[in-house]
């Protein structure tokens, strides 16, 4: 075998592995990491049993558990084994198994004292799915409670060193320097991402012409890859005859005879244009490659815990990502990457990507969690603590699915849903399906499931039709593209079910949407309008093309929709429902109750009773005349819609507003309850609703005594502090009391005559002594002659202005020289 980057270290690797439970290895593209080192270590035979691997994609796993079987002479099976969903190779000879990370996080749950393991490789660990970072997480604690001899070695072309060194401190470190060949990094900035495509075209057209080997060009999606190769043949067609030129797209959802086409080298004498996804960035040895050309763009699902919906964003790639593509360049011969953007805009890029367990669905992982026996996920050490709201939304669908009770503790169908190697939602459709097969001795309810599971793990592509059931109809008829390997899917199901290889293959109609309302109980869709615009039960707002058949259907259960660029979360599967079909079989999914509210058309309260599924209303009748409590709840939530506008707002109780809303911006010590209109109307309920009783009309509303409402809110000692702190009226040195005005958001103001604060040395001021009064000082006539907050000033001041003009022309009242220290007065001179 030739020389590779991995051969000058395998020599540190195994003395760390040999004095380590822990080893972080770096190693650049083609260094030999997923190929070399494996057999290297099979080949020194110090590891104490066997030796997994994990691989993030079943594409990768399976060309290289092919590769290293090849390398052995062997099939895979014997030596070297493979274990990815729906498929298993092993054997007792196994001694190397590649498996993806789902697959290794079951390993982990059926047996954490991992029998007869010796390694575990995290491969590929940069790419940090939610997998590889739970079987990480669960691994450590293995190690460290069950298994201090298990060895863990994660490796990576691009690792955040600092990070992964704080998760592992003991670990030791192996860096393999350099790639194997120099790559020449071209760059060609796009403006407008739209025009990528053709800018691609072109460029792929020209590196053809002026240079050897094939291309490897990195997209964001499936339809990209279809408009390049479509902008291709057309180039290519016309110019390179008698150079045959093989278009070979390559991504996950293919058959894996083209993936193949893609990886194996081009036919003698031909070139080859590799058009793949990020699926290319690691693992996988795409013979021929020499040029690279790199889009510059990925497509990630975002996940919105609060919608339940997944929303498809293309982003600009990390610039590990952009080395990992590059890489591919160098791992034959020199090479050339061509990235179709700037170098100064790959430098503001984030140094790696978003890992997937901070913007995915979690209800997978909140499964795992749970039959670990982890009920917070601080007692696991990870990279990045899975986040809070995103683990409780998938512990609340898990609960709706029957997985979990009320105290988060797994049930038996819990239970059954994680013997299936399957997506939580479609297991516990598969576990239900046994439950009512059982029950009803009808086999085809669970021929039906598996069936309808093995179409949603893999979505067909190229059908213009969202509908579920004629979806199974072309796969029960075997008309469907691949019947063959969803069919094989649908028994590996059944299998695991314990259920005969023999029995037929049989959809029930009648089953189908009930089934999938298992699985999907927060997406059961009810129509809003006539033009394919529909309600979920979790509340959220979807829609179907309004061109397709199931659009007339009153009652749907959706189970893909994905939020789009032009902010639709749009239908891309589902089937039609008989709401009394589901409530009959469901009840669970059912909540009656009475419901009374002020219905602003008819001007008064109305009564119902209501059948609920989540939030959607199925079913609504008239009820009789609800008691006054019930009426009381109503007009809160009238007033709760029109605000506090509609309410009996006294010239006191207003002020007794504002002066509770100046205490909580002067004195929050205080620690008065929130009086701003948002606080006040979602806790109604507490300071309102008692002075609601005997009203049954929005005009009666004007009975209630907003200052005993309020003042019991604030309770009597905060009230006594109010009055204390903030008093309504201030004494000035003539013994009046003057109302001080109160304002939101500015300082209160002293409106007073200025012969009444003679002898007032300084501002007064409230609330112990932080908030100085705006002094109004008035003339005779009531009318401003001066506004300040530093009266010392005035007196010194400005008062010698005021005083020369106001003498003779209010010559009765006094106006002295020293205004500090004279005697206040409200009376003329004649009464002095």
């Amino acid at each position: 075998m030739s020389q590779l980057p991995i051969d000058d270290v395998l020599a540190a690797l195994f003395a760390a592995l040999a004095s380590h439970t822990q080893v972080i290895l770096k190693a650049p593209p083609g260094a030999g990491k997923s190929t070399r080192l494996p057999l290297a270590l099979l080949a020194q035979g110090t590891i104490a049993g066997r030796i997994i691997m994990l691989e993030p994609r079943r594409l990768a796993a399976r060309n290289i558990a092919g590769y290293l079987a090849q390398q052995l002479g062997e099939r895979v099976g014997q030596t070297v084994g493979l274990r990815v969903r729906g498929e298993t190779k092993v054997s007792a000879q196994t001694r190397l198994e590649i498996v993806t990370e789902g697959v290794m996080t079951r390993m982990l749950q059926h047996d954490p004292e991992l029998t007869g393991i010796g390694l575990i490789i995290f491969d590929e660990f940069h790419e940090r799915s939610i997998h590889a970072d739970t079987a990480l997480a669960l691994a450590i604690e293995v190690q460290q409670a069950l298994r201090d001899d298990l060895q863990l070695l994660v490796m990576s072309a691009t690792l955040d060193q600092i990070a992964l060194a704080q998760l592992l401190p003991t670990a030791a470190y192996v860096e393999s320097q350099g790639r194997c060949f120099p790559v020449e990094y071209r760059y060609q900035h796009v403006n407008d991402p739209r025009d990528v495509i053709d800018h691609m075209a072109a460029a792929i057209s020209q590196l053809l012409a002026q240079e050897s080997g094939s291309v490897l060009a990195f997209l964001p999606g499936v339809g990209e890859i279809k408009r390049l190769a479509q902008a291709l043949a057309t180039r290519l067609s016309a110019t390179n005859n008698n150079n045959p030129i093989n278009i070979c797209p390559l991504y996950g959802q293919l058959p894996i005879e083209q993936q193949q086409q893609a990886i194996n080298p081009a036919p003698a004498g031909q070139r080859k244009v590799v058009l793949a996804t990020n699926i290319a960035e690691t693992s996988l040895t795409i013979e021929g490659i020499r040029l690279v050309v790199d889009s510059g763009f990925e497509r990630i699902a975002l996940w919105e815990p609060k919608t339940g919906i997944s929303r498809l964003q293309q982003v600009r790639i990390a610039q590990s990502s952009a080395e990992q593509r590059a890489g591919r360049a160098g791992r034959l011969e020199v090479g050339i990457c061509l990235r179709m953007y700037s170098e100064e805009l790959l430098q503001r890029q984030p140094a790696t990507p978003q890992p997937e367990i901070l913007r995915s669905d979690l209800t997978a992982l909140a499964m795992e969690l749970v039959q670990w026996g982890c009920h917070d996920p601080q007692d696991l050490q990870w990279l990045d603590v899975p986040p809070m709201i995103a683990l409780q939304q998938s512990q609340q669908l898990l609960q709706q699915l029957g997985a979990i009770d009320e105290r988060g503790q797994q049930t038996s169908r819990g239970k059954v849903m994680q013997t299936l190697g399957a997506d939580p939602r479609h297991g516990a459709m598969l576990a239900f399906a046994q439950q009512m097969a059982q029950q009803q001795t009808d086999m085809t309810i669970l021929t039906t499931a598996a069936m309808l599971v093995a179409l949603l793990e893999d979505p067909p592509r190229g059908i213009d039709n969202p509908d579920l059931a004629f979806q199974l109809h072309l796969l029960e008829t075997k008309k469907l593209a691949k019947s063959h390997a969803y069919l094989q899917r649908t028994h590996q199901h059944l299998t695991t079910l314990a259920v005969s290889k023999n029995t037929p293959l049989k959809i029930n109609n009648h089953w189908a949407a009930i089934l999938l309302a298992v699985g999907f109980p927060d997406r059961i869709a009810q129509s809003r309008t006539d033009d394919g615009r529909y309600q979920l039960a979790n509340g959220q707002g979807v829609v179907l093309d309004s061109s397709q058949s199931l659009a007339i259907q009153s009652l749907l259960v959706v189970a893909d929709v994905v939020k789009t660029r032009q902010g639709d979360s749009r239908i891309f599967s589902a089937i039609a429902a008989d709401v009394s079909v589901l409530q009959q079989t469901l009840p669970l999914l059912f909540t009656e109750c009475d419901w009374l509210d002020w219905d602003d058309k008819k001007g008064r309260l109305s009564a119902e009773h209501r059948v609920y599924c989540g939030k959607l209303i199925v079913a609504r009748s008239l009820a009789a005349t609800p008691d006054s409590a019930l009426a009381s709840e109503a007009l809160l939530n009238a007033v709760k819609r029109k605000g506090l506008g509609v309410l009996n707002w006294t010239e006191k109780a207003n002020a007794l507003l504002i002066r509770g809303r100046c205490a909580n911006e002067w004195l929050p010590e205080l620690g008065l309850p929130a009086l701003d209109e948002a606080s006040l109307l979602s806790n109604a309920e507490q300071w309102l609703l008692p002075y609601l009783n005997g009203i049954t009309t929005l005009k009666g509303l004007q009975k209630v005594n907003m200052v005993a409402a309020l003042e019991a809110y604030l309770g009597w000692n905060n009230k006594q502090q109010l009055e204390q702190l903030l008093p309504t009226h201030y004494q000035v040195p003539t013994g009046s009391n003057i109302t001080i005005r109160y304002q939101e958001q500015q300082q209160p103001v002293l409106a007073v005559k200025l012969q009444e604060m003679f002898g007032e040395p300084t501002t007064p001021t409230i609330a112990n002594g932080k908030v100085a009064l705006v002094l109004e000082l008035l003339s005779p006539a009531q009318r401003p002659l001066q506004i300040t907050q530093d009266l010392a000033g005035f007196w010194q001041g400005s008062y010698k202005e005021v005083q020369k003009e106001m003498k003779g022309r209010y010559p009765k009242h006094p106006w002295p020289d020293d205004p500090a220290n004279h005697i206040p007065t409200r009376k003329i001179k004649k009464y002095l």
